[in-house]
């Protein structure tokens, strides 16, 4: 089986407070999927068009668990303490080579 990452990055964090409340919940519904955080905070050095901007990785053991991660209920929850405008941020989820 092809382990799979998830990457977040977070190009702006518009409120702090509603970042925390998510991370209080995603943490836990993350790692209830099998998700292992490998990574997380803003980078030690940014190289070409790399911005010093906080980066999440994440390591699954499967695709199907990332995306099954992503849609659980647990992660729905994270995401609606969120909500619609508190960050702007890109997540990507890619498999292993």
């Amino acid at each position: 089986m092809t382990k799979a990452y998830w990457v977040a990055t977070y190009r702006e964090i518009k409120n702090q407070d509603n970042l925390t409340e998510y991370a209080k919940l995603a943490g836990p519904a993350i790692a209830a999927c099998g998700g292992r955080f490998l990574a997380r905070g803003l980078p030690s050095i940014a190289k070409e068009a790399g911005l010093l901007q906080r980066v999440v990785l994440i390591e699954f053991d499967s695709l199907e668990m990332a995306k099954g991660a992503y849609e659980s209920e647990g992660y729905k929850k994270a995401l609606q303490a969120l909500g619609d405008d508190s960050v702007v941020r890109d997540i990507r989820i890619i498999e292993a080579a």
